[in-house]
């Protein structure tokens, strides 16, 4: 229990640190405390005008990493405490890593593509409206 346990809380953790640049500003538009042009230069303070990852893009997915690593590393000091055999342990390893790998990549994928869809459906509209309102102004 305590492996699954560990898996979903580094995965999700680092899955959300990574993918932070756009799910804090979609969030915060789904709760109506910022509006679309708002929402949008947060995001545009992760990426380049080009569309590419900026600075601070590159920088949340190595705290991301960071996390999966500290993770890895954290189970890895748990598991050499265990009374199992060393080649059970070799195997809890890296089963582990793979597993928290694997889940955490895809959840940060995942929330990648749900957000660049929301961001074409709701908050791109919302962002061209707010600012045909302000120029009619």
């Amino acid at each position: 229990m305590s492996f699954i346990k560990n898996i979903f809380q580094y995965g999700i953790a680092s899955a959300l640190a990574g993918i932070v640049c756009c799910i804090a500003p979609m969030i915060l538009f789904q709760l109506g405390l910022i509006g679309g042009i708002y929402a949008i230069s947060f995001a545009d303070f992760f990426y380049k005008p080009d569309g590419s990852l900026g600075l601070f893009g590159w920088l949340i997915r190595i705290i991301g990493l960071s996390i999966v690593c500290y993770g890895i590393y954290r189970f890895n000091i748990k598991e050499d405490c265990s009374l199992n055999s060393d080649k059970q342990k070799r195997i809890n390893k890296l089963l582990f890593s793979v597993l928290l790998i694997t889940f955490s990549l895809s959840l940060f994928l995942s929330l990648e593509k749900l957000s660049s869809i929301y961001f074409d459906e709701y908050i791109v509209p919302a962002q061209k409206k707010e600012y045909q309102e302000k120029l009619t102004e």
